[in-house]
């Protein structure tokens, strides 16, 4: 189990996974533009007190694995991410703008998820035999 993260007033552990692809699922997150991608990443996490766990950049789609205060929310992560890296990669990278005509480097939607669903299926399996009734 990961150590929780302390903040003024608050203890937490607030871990997402985060799943999002390039437009059209085209294959450009390789080279130096995936490590300048990595680099955007990290420097939005840091401005934002947000811990990297894990991340995995492949061609085609990103994977993050982040400890978010509670203060932030998960649309305003991908927001932060998805917008500043979109912006910079456009920018340094002449060549993404005839593939992405539009100024849109990424797909709208995105995947996450939380650990309450996995604390929720333990949490039931405890407390089947105590006569606790899990919901």
């Amino acid at each position: 189990m990961r150590a929780y993260r302390h903040g003024s007033h608050t203890v937490f552990q607030c871990h997402y996974h985060f799943v999002f692809i390039p437009k059209y699922r085209k294959p450009i997150l390789r080279g130096e533009v995936g490590q300048h991608l990595r680099e955007v990443i990290r420097e939005v996490c840091k401005a934002r007190d947000i811990e990297i766990l894990q991340g995995h950049i492949r061609p085609d789609h990103v994977h993050l694995l982040l400890s978010v205060p509670p203060t932030l929310s998960p649309i305003r992560v991908m927001n932060a991410i998805k917008g500043r890296s979109s912006n910079r990669l456009m920018r340094n990278f002449r060549t993404l703008n005839k593939t992405f005509w539009g100024r849109h480097l990424w797909a709208r939607g995105y995947f996450c998820c939380d650990e309450r669903e996995r604390y929720g299926r333990g949490h039931r399996q405890v407390h089947s035999g105590t006569g606790c009734r899990g919901r």
